[in-house]
């Protein structure tokens, strides 16, 4: 996440489905990113490509994962997720008028 850090200067971001994550606690743990296929946001639930489980009828069936089980490797980033980036962003930058009354407009 550290690159993510540094490229958009933001420490998190809401995940969506198209986002690159990895898992990195729990049994699931992997050291491969995948894709996030579905999000349930009033189960607290994510899914990703490769976390499925085998049923005894032979079908694949997609795991649950919490996202703060997760890290985000790499944004799906529209229009909408720029313009958040930019006002994240934004917020971050040191005030550049810190001493905004000059000795003239004190003086009169």
């Amino acid at each position: 996440m550290t690159e993510l850090r540094a490229k958009y200067k933001v420490r998190s971001m809401p995940i969506r489905k198209g986002d690159e994550v990895q898992v990195v606690r729990g049994e699931k743990k992997e050291n491969t990113s995948a894709k996030v296929v579905k999000v349930y946001r009033k189960k607290f639930i994510i899914q990703i490509e490769r976390g499925q489980c085998r049923k005894s009828n032979g079908s694949y069936v997609p795991i649950g994962f919490h996202p703060s089980n997760v890290v985000i490797h790499k944004l799906k980033l529209d229009r909408d997720r720029r313009s958040l980036l930019d006002r994240k962003a934004a917020g971050k930058l040191p005030p550049t008028d810190k001493n905004k009354y000059t000795e003239e407009a004190i003086g009169n």
